[in-house]
C-alpha cells in the first residue's frame, strides 16, 4: 500500500511540477513527495490524499482542507512536542493554498498564507516560501504614488487624560509613577537600576531611530510590508498579566502604551497559574478583577506609566506586567539573560 501511495504522489508532484505555474517551488517539486511518504507513515493518510488531490487536480478545497488539516496538529500539544514532519505538512499546505490564490489573482490572500506557512511552518520548504514571498510581493506591489499633501501618519492623534483613564485597570497611574529618566548613561544604569532590579523608563535616547518616522509612515509600510502578514498591536490590545525570566528594555516605536509592574516578591498574592505552561501568568483580570476570589489583589502596591513613542522601558526580570495598547503600536524588546562564568 505504501509503495503504490508513493508512487502515486511522485506522480502527482510531477504533474504538478511541469504545469505553467506561476510559483515556482523547486523544493517541493523535489522534496513534496518523500514529504507526503514520511507523513503517512506518521498516520496523515487523510493529509495526504488532500495534498495529493490540490497538487495533481488544482482542488482548493482539498488545498484548504489539508492546510487545516496541518494547523490541527500544530495545536495538537505544545509546540516542542508537534512532530517536525507535521510543520513541513504545514508548510507545504500553504505553497499549495498560495499557487492557487496566485492563479485566480487574489495575491493578498496568497500573501496571507505564504506569511503563515514562513511563521509556523518547518524548515524544509522555507526556500521556497521565501521565493515564493518575494514573487508575489513584486506582483502585488502598488507604485501608485500617494498624495503628498495628505498627513499619511499610521499614529496622529493625541490622546485626553480622562479617556486614557476610562480604559484601564482601577487605581491606574494614582500610585507610583515609573521614575522617568532623560539621556541616563550606561554606567547609571548599570548602578542605579539593573544592580538593584529597579525599573526606569529611558528618554531622549531614540531620536535616531530611523524606524521612528518610517513606522509611522503608511506609505513606506505600504512599500515594504504591503500585503504581508505583520504584527500590529490595535488600540486596546492587552497583554495579561504575567513574568518573563530575562531582563527586557521595550522600545517604543509608534504610538503609546499603558503598563503596570508588580515586583517578583509579589507572586503568591497575584495568584499565578499552577499548570507547568502558564505558571509566569496570573489568574487575575486586572480589568475585572474578581476580590472575592483573589482578595490580595485590591491593596497592593504596584508601579505603572504610559511609555511614550521614543522612550524605553527596563522591566527587570520576574517583575509581574500587564500591558494595554492605547494607539495602534510599533515596540521592540530587547531580551537578554544574566552572564554565568
Amino acid at each position: 500500500m505504501i509503495s503504490v501511495l508513493r508512487r502515486s504522489v511522485t506522480g502527482a508532484f510531477s504533474m504538478a511540477s511541469s504545469s505553467a505555474d506561476q510559483l515556482d517551488t523547486p523544493t517541493l517539486d523535489a522534496e513534496g513527495a518523500t514529504l507526503l511518504h514520511a507523513i503517512s507513515e506518521h498516520g496523515g493518510y487523510a493529509f495526504v490524499s488532500m495534498a495529493t488531490l490540490a497538487a495533481e487536480a488544482g482542488d482548493p478545497s482539498a488545498a484548504e482542507t489539508a492546510r487545516e488539516m496541518a494547523w490541527e496538529q500544530l495545536h495538537s500539544g505544545p509546540w516542542n512536542s508537534v512532530l517536525p514532519v507535521w510543520r513541513d505538512a504545514y508548510s507545504m499546505a500553504c505553497l499549495h493554498v498560495a499557487k492557487l490564490n496566485v492563479s485566480n489573482g487574489e495575491l493578498s490572500e496568497a500573501l496571507r498564507i505564504l506569511d503563515m506557512g514562513l511563521i509556523m511552518g518547518g524548515s524544509l520548504l522555507r526556500k521556497d516560501l521565501d521565493s515564493a514571498v518575494e514573487k508575489v510581493s513584486a506582483m502585488a506591489r502598488d507604485t501608485k504614488l500617494s498624495d503628498q499633501n495628505s498627513d499619511r501618519r499610521l499614529v496622529r492623534h493625541e490622546l485626553e487624560e480622562a479617556e486614557v483613564l476610562q480604559s484601564l485597570p482601577v487605581k491606574s497611574l494614582s500610585c507610583k509613577i515609573v521614575v522617568k529618566r532623560p539621556a541616563l548613561s550606561l554606567e547609571g544604569f548599570l548602578r542605579e537600576y539593573f544592580l538593584s532590579g529597579s525599573p526606569v523608563i529611558i528618554s531622549d535616547c531614540m531620536a535616531h531611530w530611523p524606524a521612528r518616522t518610517k513606522w509611522n509612515d503608511l506609505d513606506y509600510l505600504k512599500r515594504v510590508a504591503g500585503d504581508r502578514t505583520v504584527p500590529v498591536e490595535l488600540v486596546g490590545t492587552v497583554t495579561p498579566l504575567h513574568h518573563d525570566p530575562h531582563h527586557n528594555i521595550l522600545a517604543q516605536v509608534v504610538g503609546k502604551k499603558y503598563i503596570r509592574l508588580y515586583p517578583a516578591s509579589l507572586s503568591e498574592e497575584l495568584y499565578p497559574y499552577t499548570e507547568t505552561m502558564l505558571k509566569n501568568s496570573s489568574q487575575v483580570d486586572l480589568d475585572n478583577i474578581d476580590e472575592t476570589q483573589f482578595p490580595k489583589v485590591h491593596d497592593l502596591e504596584f508601579q505603572d506609566c504610559i511609555l511614550e513613542e521614543g522612550e524605553m522601558l527596563y522591566i527587570p526580570p520576574k517583575w509581574w506586567h500587564y500591558v494595554r495598547s492605547l494607539t495602534t503600536s510599533f515596540s521592540v524588546s530587547f531580551w537578554w539573560s544574566d552572564c554565568k562564568n
